[in-house]
């Protein structure tokens, strides 16, 4: 499992979360409002976000408490962002390489790029990707690094209708081919829909319930369809 208790006050946010375990299976999706505290949870297992307080375990490693607190690398986090944040100055195999050349894995460039479906474009400077081509980039970049956790904030959000439905069926995959334990951040329930084993709700800095997907759609008042009024959804 992984377990937290944090706690990270700001002028103007706090997030307080008092006991959370979540399955290190599967994809576990933070779903909520713009706001309530979906990235900065994500930043705070990622450990990036020193001044929280509390105690994050994943396993039997503890990556902070009151005596310790492991960096990124040390926890072996992998972060996807809204923009994929590549190099726009190098190409797609020199934003790879990067990535390799950093971390002493032996993972093979060219099988990930493969298996990310961007091989064929391991030469192309980045401005020159779609928008789709630049998310799986940055998927294979964070895969290079042999993570042993990976996390997605909002991937989807800057892309156009099309290219959300040419990812979508790309993320399926990797849910099912890695094995890889995925937390995933997104507003959108149609992703919800597709991708997640495990649902946490959060609101105001608080998570208000985790429930696994059948229960989270079957809800007929479920947060999932807060915009939309009250629904049922057949399984």
């Amino acid at each position: 499992m992984l377990s937290l208790s944090i706690h990270l006050s700001r002028k103007d946010f706090s997030l307080s979360i008092d006991q959370l375990s979540l399955p290190t299976s599967g994809v576990t999706v933070l779903f909520g409002r713009s706001g309530c505290g979906k990235s900065t949870l994500l930043r705070i297992l990622a450990g990036l976000e020193p001044k929280a307080k509390g105690r994050v375990q994943f396993g039997d490693q503890v990556w902070q408490d009151e005596q310790r607190f492991l960096t990124p690398q040390e926890r072996r986090i992998g972060v996807v962002f809204q923009d994929g944040a590549l190099f726009p100055h190098l190409t797609v195999q020199q934003n790879l390489q990067f990535a390799l050349d950093r971390t002493d894995t032996k993972q093979s460039l060219t099988e990930i790029a493969q298996h990310c479906r961007i091989d064929h474009r391991l030469t192309a400077p980045v401005p020159t990707l779609s928008g789709g081509e630049k998310q799986r980039v940055a998927i294979a970049r964070t895969l290079l690094s042999a993570p042993q956790l990976l996390l997605l904030d909002e991937p989807l959000s800057a892309l156009d209708t099309v290219t959300k439905r040419e990812i979508l069926p790309f993320l399926e995959e990797l849910k099912q081919s890695l094995g890889l334990p995925m937390i995933y951040i997104t507003h959108a329930p149609a992703e919800v829909e597709r991708l997640a084993d495990t649902v946490v709700f959060m609101d105001v800095g608080r998570v208000t319930a985790v429930n696994d997907l059948q229960t989270a759609l079957s809800c007929p008042d479920s947060p999932l369809f807060a915009d939309e009024g009250a629904s049922s959804v057949l399984l």
